[in-house]
């Protein structure tokens, strides 16, 4: 399916909004939150505190939080066939990052109606930039689960990740996560950038053990990022390696580059190794 996206054919604009600061947003986004008919809302009642804030009042405003999101799918698509002027934000940063949005953009999609996501706020962002890790490569994970027993299991399939590993944290869970990451990872540098854009943003850099003991008086939307492990701690065959990129998502090609990068070897040698079984 090929989309051009501005061929005047009806579109669900994904529209970021602040996720500290209000100055933060846009004037592309401001526009089409002003030429909205209606706007889905993770929260209605912070959207309209953002559009108080704006001076905005014409929008129509519609609940859509990931217990509701699959019910307002035949919602989205009636006003996108009546011509109606659609938009979809979340409470804080970007739809669909960690945040509702991916099941009404999927049938949007499906219905063949345009979907357009504006650039704008999102956390994990400005806190690589400003952890002082290396930017060239990065995984995003984004929440780990609740249960302790599988962030664990999360956590033993991640370890083999050698560049920086990007979280989502509640601060409640905080002092657990960041033990197991510690049992798993072993005594890692992370980096917790928390309250982003808001006056109490704080970056946090050092050592897993020296951060610990802070988790009680950090409060706060908080991102974790994990610096990529030393490489000799890299205990996986180049091919199981290249697979463990693949099946993170990565095609075939792109991890054979970044396992050969990370492992400080030719490129050749890592494609012979993962496709050796394939020719056997």
């Amino acid at each position: 399916m090929r989309q051009k996206s501005y061929d005047n054919k009806e579109t669900l604009y994904i529209v970021p909004t602040p996720i500290g600061n209000m100055e933060d947003i846009t004037i592309r986004a401001l526009n089409i939150l002003k030429n909205s008919d209606v706007i889905f809302a993770e929260d209605t009642r912070e959207t309209s505190k953002l559009l108080k804030y704006f001076e905005i009042e014409k929008p129509k405003l519609i609940s859509s939080h990931k217990f509701n999101e699959n019910n307002n799918q035949t919602k989205v698509i009636d006003y996108l066939k009546e011509a109606k002027k659609v938009s979809l934000v979340s409470d804080r940063g970007t739809p669909g990052i960690s945040d509702p949005g991916y099941a009404l953009i999927k049938e949007v999609i499906k219905e063949g109606f345009n979907v357009v996501c504006l650039p704008g706020a999102t956390a994990f962002v400005p806190a690589l930039i400003m952890s002082g890790f290396s930017p060239d490569r990065f995984f995003f994970y984004g929440f780990l689960n609740s249960k302790n027993s599988k962030q664990k299991k999360e956590l033993e399939y991640l370890k083999n990740i050698t560049v920086p590993i990007i979280f989502y944290e509640a601060p409640h869970r905080l002092a657990e996560t960041l033990n197991n990451i510690k049992e798993i990872l072993g005594n890692v540098n992370i980096v917790i950038a928390r309250e982003i854009s808001k006056k109490f943003e704080e970056i946090i850099r050092d050592k897993i053990t020296n951060v610990i003991p802070l988790t009680n008086e950090l409060k706060g939307e908080m991102v974790i990022i994990v610096e990529n492990l030393p490489k000799e701690e890299i205990n996986l065959s180049y091919e199981d390696h290249v697979k463990m990129y693949v099946d993170l998502g990565y095609d075939s090609k792109e991890a054979i580059k970044m396992v050969a990068k990370e492992r400080n070897v030719p490129k050749n040698i890592v494609y012979s190794a993962y496709h050796k079984n394939s020719r056997n």
